[in-house]
């Protein structure tokens, strides 16, 4: 199928239904959409993953940003080969988190899904949360433990470890997440405009789940698997990177106090990268 829905006619004679049709990019045979869909994709030495991750995204997609964490492979020329038309952000800084707040800045789409560049997560499920957030959500979650959801890459502490912080936070914020550390997620560009992102690891993800509640955003979760890494060696640390998103909840617990006593506004603060 096209990634466009095309007229059958084009010029003068083409009827006014079949110019908005030609506006629309199908999703499914169910489904087109008008807003343009760009994929964040942190890399740090990925070169043997991307060609799976590529080969799953879907070809309506508007963008794909790949955000270079100063690679020492060919990672970034693998993504070039597979995709011309990739937007590479060359990370200034270091960090998980770091690294999607430099490719959220460069994006153009109306919505940025995040994608780990691991081969862990599958493109075609990109279609379910962009649906999501057509039908009317502002931030969709993407969940290995809601129905439908999965793993095969958690051990039984992180899986303990994950629970244990998603019901700490869904007690403190009041959310309803049944995962709380997952970086396959998707929402709208207006949403940054609502929430701060200032943080540079891991946690990044936990952060935003918090702050997207904080501001009042509609959120759904979707079902996503999680598949083994393909090639190489996770940088994530249990314990280490555990203690992180504990500190970010407790953060965000205080801020939460304190905005009640004098509020503020937030702000978006987005390091630039070099976009090539």
């Amino acid at each position: 199928m096209s990634s466009f829905l095309r007229p059958s006619i084009t010029g003068p004679e083409m009827t006014e239904p079949s110019r908005i049709a030609a506006q629309y990019r199908a999703i499914t045979s169910h489904l087109a959409i008008t807003p343009p869909v760009s994929v964040v994709i942190p890399a740090m030495n990925e070169a043997e993953n991307l060609p799976y991750v590529f080969q799953t995204l879907p070809e309506w997609i508007h963008e794909v940003v790949l955000v270079d964490g100063n690679s020492t492979d060919n990672t970034v020329d693998v993504a070039r080969e597979l995709r011309p038309d990739v937007k590479v952000v060359k990370q200034v800084g270091k960090g998980k988190g770091d690294a999607l707040i430099s490719g959220f800045a460069a994006c153009t789409g109306d919505i940025i899904v995040m994608v780990d560049a691991d081969g862990s997560a599958d493109g075609q499920e990109i279609v379910s949360y962009v649906s999501a957030l057509v039908g009317g959500a502002d931030f969709a979650k993407g969940s290995r433990f809601a129905n439908g959801g999965g793993t095969d890459d958690m051990t039984t502490i992180r899986r303990l470890g994950n629970w244990a912080l998603c019901s700490l936070v869904n007690r403190k914020f009041g959310a309803r997440y049944t995962d709380l550390c997952y970086g396959y997620n998707a929402f709208w560009r207006h949403c940054l405009d609502k929430i701060t992102l200032d943080c540079t690891g891991f946690e990044i993800e936990t952060l935003i789940n918090i702050r997207v509640v904080k501001a009042g955003l509609k959120v759904q979760e979707v079902p996503s698997h999680e598949y083994n890494r393909i090639h190489g060696v996770s940088n994530l640390n249990a314990v280490r990177d555990g203690i992180r998103v504990l500190k970010v909840i407790l953060k965000e617990k205080s801020l939460a106090k304190a905005a009640r006593r004098r509020p503020a506004p937030f702000s978006v603060n987005v390091p630039r990268g070099e976009v090539s």
